[in-house]
Parts: C-alpha cells; structure tokens; sequence
C-alpha cells in the first residue's frame, strides 16, 4: 500500500447526513492514523483527510465506521 506524506485527501461521503456521523467519521479516521487531521462536513458529503494518508486504508476505515467512501470528483 502506498502512503502518500504531507498530502490532502478527500473522499466522498454519501451517506454521512449528520454532524453526528460527520463526527463518527472523525473520530474515526484521527484514531486509527495518529497525525491526521480530519474535515468532515456534511453538507458536502465530503471528508478531508491531512497528513500521511493512504487511499485503501482510509477508505476500510470509513466502511469499518458504517459509512460509503467514494473517491471524491
């Protein structure tokens, strides 16, 4: 798996409705990738994830919270 450093990663969300599910999102990610920091909203559907991120694994993080992950257009 290939980790990219320093980089901004920002997925889609669909069925993240809420300030409750924006925060389990964050929560989510921050936990499981110490260094990250995460914006998620809502209103956009769209999860912005800063730091040394990898693609797969924050999309197995998101699925593992109960949510959707696309990659964002």
């Amino acid at each position: 798996m290939k980790q990219i450093k320093n980089a901004d990663l920002t997925l889609r969300v669909d069925d993240m409705t809420c300030g409750h599910c924006a925060g389990t999102v964050k929560k989510a990610v921050e936990s499981a990738l110490p260094g990250t920091q995460v914006d998620a909203d809502p209103s956009s559907k769209l999860v912005t994830i800063r730091g040394t991120v990898n693609l797969s694994a924050v999309k197995a993080i998101v699925t593992e919270a109960g949510y959707t992950p696309s990659e964002s257009a």
